[in-house]
């Protein structure tokens, strides 16, 4: 067997796992996890990226001798470097206000349908697109002579080699996804200089190696390769997802869920626009053709607005409220920002005539409904625009854990759920390692290893779906 350590970054924690594969096995264990605390400075929210290179130089040290190291993370958030290569201060976290009221003025230039018609990117107002549009005038843009996405800024202070790798780059909003390549006229339409991107990398590209200072912070042996990956972390995460055809949707959870389908080809019509579906780049030539709902930040903001509370109980009190009382929109941008997400719940709730949530249990069922909700419309949509059919929906990431939203969801789409692997970014992470270095095969041989060797739970769907479409049609108001 051989050793590869993964880091896989999220929105609220990092950490560093090291996968052991070999022809029949795959095993993943913690190295090293640390949290992810964004910081409001004067001039805005912003990440603490020194604070997760140092998390990741100490799960590295945890992790003990490996073959390779690979980087995924969330999209659309860069830093910038000027000329000697040095960061000019700390990324823009997606969330911070800069870029509210920027569409319109860049879809005053293109109009929304060009623009999708070019990118096949959903509208999402923190797109990279929309950033460097709110950062034209400031200094910091001025000096750069560089942007690296997050994966790549850290693959960079680790090797000292710049690159931008495929399927993270399809989220700026600039990528072509028929020729997946820089979409060239719409950017200098737009006055976006491509030349600040690192050349373009694919998974499985080499990336470089463990620079000398790094092996000596670390205490690894050189050389150390460090290996592109799908540097997306849905990307990764769908990558391990444990299908056996491509019939299925999947479902990828955490602080966002991501719900759609793998395909070979975009869906660039305006249908799919209207209903703000997303195409963007995958493993192998796939598209992932999803779309972006709140996800379990909703819960996540509210638990940090109660304080103490045991999430076990919480979901175990949840479940014994009635179902389906009160339901929001879970792809709401009036939920993006943090911050009084409780009463924020129950003024929507009251805005639509439903009645309002008041105990935390109550809140907490509120967001489960209406999250296996979206994943419902999420799922048939897609099917829909797409002309793709699904006999089975794969939960993968952190929303495994909630037993109460994968039995929902089952329930709400109609169709059994297989809910694992947890881990799923580290584990696709993982073989396109161990892939490059020709352990596993293709993607059907990486699921066939993943459905040997994780976890998985079936749930069957509950009762007909007619309670569903009722607070579906509820939602959508008169």
């Amino acid at each position: 067997m051989r050793a590869y350590a993964a880091v896989d970054l999220g929105a609220s924690s990092g950490r560093v796992m090291v996968g052991r594969v070999g022809r029949h096995e795959l095993k993943l264990t913690e190295a090293h996890r640390f949290a992810n605390r964004p910081m409001r400075v004067p001039e805005g929210l912003r990440w603490d990226v020194l604070a997760l290179y140092a998390g990741v130089l100490d799960g590295l040290r945890a992790a003990g001798q490996v073959d390779s190291v690979g980087i995924d993370s969330w999209a659309v958030d860069y830093g910038l470097l000027d000329a000697d290569g040095a960061l000019l201060g700390n990324p823009v976290h997606y969330r911070d206000p800069r870029t509210e009221g920027v569409a319109e003025s860049v879809l005053a230039t293109v109009p929304a349908g060009e623009l999708y018609a070019a990118t096949g990117l959903q509208y999402a107002p923190f797109n990279t697109l929309y950033q460097l549009t709110a950062a034209r005038s400031t200094a910091q843009l001025a000096y750069a002579r560089r942007l690296l996405m997050i994966p790549d800024l850290l693959s960079y202070w680790l090797t000292g080699r710049q690159g931008t790798e495929l399927t993270n780059a399809s989220t700026t909003q600039l990528v072509d996804p028929g020729t997946r390549d820089w979409a060239y006229d719409l950017a200098g339409r737009l006055g976006i200089d491509l030349d600040l991107f690192a050349p373009l990398r694919r998974p499985g590209d080499p990336a470089g190696e463990l620079r000398p200072e790094v092996l000596e912070e670390t205490g690894l042996t050189g050389p150390v390769p460090v290996t592109a990956v799908a540097s997306h972390d849905t990307a990764s995460a769908v990558a391990a997802v444990p299908a056996g055809d491509e019939r299925f949707a999947y479902i990828c959870t955490g602080t966002w869920s991501l719900a759609g389908l793998e395909l070979d080809a975009p869906v660039l019509t305006e249908e799919s626009r209207a209903a703000n579906f997303t195409n963007e780049l995958g493993l192998d030539g796939t598209v992932r053709y999803l779309r972006n709902i709140m996800g379990l930040w909703l819960l996540q903001e509210c638990v940090r607005a109660w304080g103490e509370h045991d999430l076990g109980d919480l979901l175990h009190a949840a479940a014994e409220v009635p179902a389906l009382r009160s339901v929001v929109d879970a792809g709401d941008a009036a939920f993006l920002a943090p911050g009084r997400m409780p009463e924020r719940i129950a003024e929507a709730c009251r805005a639509s005539g439903q009645p309002v949530p008041g105990s935390p249990a109550e809140i907490t069922r509120c967001i489960l409904d209406s999250l296996a909700l979206a994943h419902r419309r999420a799922v048939r949509d897609a099917q829909r625009l797409a002309g793709h059919p699904v006999d089975v929906v794969h939960v993968v990431g952190g929303g495994v854990r909630n037993s109460l939203l994968c039995q929902l969801t089952a329930d709400a789409c109609g169709l059994p759920v297989v809910a694992g692997p947890t881990e799923a970014a580290a584990l696709g992470n993982v073989l396109v390692q161990a892939r490059t270095h020709g352990l596993v095969g293709d993607r059907a041989d990486m699921r066939r290893l993943l459905t040997r060797t994780q976890p998985l739970t079936r749930y069957e769907p509950r009762g007909g779906t007619d309670p569903w479409r009722a607070a579906e049609a509820r939602l959508a108001g008169p």
